[in-house]
């Protein structure tokens, strides 16, 4: 993987892109070939350019930073409190993330998978933002949904980057000697660029989902481009992380009321393919698989191991059920193997892990149930009591509950951030970055980082992940997240 110190060995005149191949209605053909392409011949030609995209797309489905083992469901569920490693598990970078000990120096590296992968997703989308913006050769329907996908993915990057690293090089051109010696950018200007990217992108995007040409779906359309719709969620999110309320529910309220195009389905229904519930999703390439999450969560009979499937959900993830829910109910958002009498819950959000023909589950990045859960802790943090308790409410009776006891503004907050971590468990991040942006990362941590470490205490700094050591190394202007070891 390329990082942003490492651009300047990228050949001048090539990009990399994952041609789709023709096809009905697909969007990318299983195994297509990364191919190498000159690139003033990529952005002359709308099929080449949409091609640029796409690969960003069907790389993010594969087995990497995004999805599967190597994913950031993955990862911050064990460095948070949502998943077990299994004891029989010798891998050092998953067992550093567990534990909470990561670290980076001249010889080992682990927990640098954001910040060294993610810089190849912002690369790859400053330069379609560059060279679709100079195109003129691309028809303007094209261009304008090409830049408008760009701005989102670069915002959606960084997003994770700053969530996860904290303060990071705000890079916005192709131009490695720039880049080169980019110091960290403070958190509110990267995410002042990603409001801005998402702001742009929503005046882009088509409010229709697009095919492999850019063009309406004759029939159900695949939910695996982003529109404005994408857009609107990720700024509503940011929004709320930036405790700007009046904002988070306005974006919101926006794709809430967006009826009939979303809406919330039965539990088993949520993570299928092209779901009524999806805003964005990630369709699998890779030949005879569904979703890499699928693949790496699922257990087998066996019960958990050392290599595909490491993991089972911890007891803070299962207690945290209230009674009578749905989701944790065998068979539905959580499933279980009996294995020499110990019982194994693993996350069955995802149930599929092969597929003989088309696949049948898609994977979900953005859904409505998020957007009723920011409404609803917006809300209640303006003190708009009832019709937070009426967005939560929404959420806990597809899941089989009865409705809320809170009733003021601390309690209904409370309840929100209970129902996320109940409804996202093993999604995005989402209980790790919770804990992040709420402050209560030290207090429940203090509390399971000792058993998951052999009793180590829990240390502050744990909570963002670091900055390559090779990197500072080539940048003497980039600094390391305090705690860490630096040149």
């Amino acid at each position: 993987m390329l990082s942003v110190f490492t651009w300047r060995f990228l050949k001048p005149g090539m990009l990399f892109v994952f041609f789709a191949a023709a096809g009905c209605e697909k969007f990318v053909e299983p195994d297509a070939p990364a191919t190498s392409v000159n690139e003033e011949n990529v952005y002359k030609s709308d099929a080449t350019a949409i091609a640029v995209l796409t690969g960003i797309y069907a790389r993010m489905a594969t087995n990497g930073l995004f999805t599967g083992s190597g994913g950031i469901s993955f990862l911050s569920g064990l460095s948070a409190d949502e998943l077990t490693l299994a004891g029989v598990v010798t891998e050092n970078r998953l067992i550093a993330y567990y534990r909470n000990e990561l670290r980076t120096t001249p010889n080992e590296n682990y927990g640098i998978d954001v910040w060294r992968d993610i810089f190849y997703y912002i690369f790859q989308s400053n330069a379609a933002i560059e060279r679709v913006g100079n195109a003129t050769t691309l028809s303007a329907s094209v261009k304008q949904q090409l830049l408008g996908e760009a701005r989102f993915m670069r915002a959606f990057f960084y997003f994770y980057l700053v969530n996860l690293v904290g303060e990071a090089p705000l890079v916005l051109t192709t131009e490695a000697a720039i880049n080169a010696v980019l110091p960290r950018s403070p958190v509110p200007v990267v995410y002042q660029q990603i409001v801005a990217d998402l702001k742009e992108a929503q005046q882009l995007l088509s409010e229709n989902y697009l095919n492999k040409d850019l063009q309406i779906y004759a029939g159900t359309p695949e939910r695996v481009r982003p529109t404005k719709w994408a857009a609107t969620a990720l700024l509503a999110r940011t929004y709320l992380y930036l405790a700007d309320y009046a904002n988070a529910e306005t974006e919101a309220s926006k794709i809430i009321d967006n009826n009939p195009r979303f809406s919330l389905p039965a539990l088993n229904n949520v993570f299928l393919k092209n779901s009524d519930e999806a805003i964005w999703q990630l369709q699998p390439v890779q030949a005879a698989r569904n979703t890499e999450d699928a693949f790496t969560f699922t257990l087998p009979v066996t019960g958990p191991n050392a290599t595909a499937n490491p993991v089972y959900l911890s007891p803070q993830t299962l207690h945290a059920f209230e009674p009578g829910d749905g989701r944790r109910k065998g068979g539905n958002w959580i499933d279980s193997v009996i294995v020499s009498g110990t019982n194994y819950f693993y996350p069955a959000k995802y149930k599929a892990t092969t597929a003989s023909g088309a696949a049948s589950e898609y994977l979900m990045v953005f859904r409505l149930a998020e957007l009723y859960l920011v409404r609803a802790e917006a809300r209640a943090q303006q003190n708009n009591i009832g019709d937070a308790r009426d967005d939560l409410n929404t959420i806990r009776t597809r899941a089989g509950l009865p409705g809320t006891k809170a009733n003021d503004k601390a309690s209904l907050v409370t309840a929100v951030l209970n129902e996320r971590q109940v409804e996202f468990f093993t999604e995005w991040g989402h209980r790790w970055l919770d804990l992040k942006r709420t402050g209560n990362v030290g207090a429940i941590m203090s509390v399971v980082t000792p058993l998951k470490a052999n009793g180590r205490a829990w240390q502050s700094y744990q909570q963002w992940y670091p900055v390559l050591y090779n990197d500072i190394l080539l940048n003497p202007r980039l600094s390391q997240n305090s705690g860490y070891q630096t040149p």
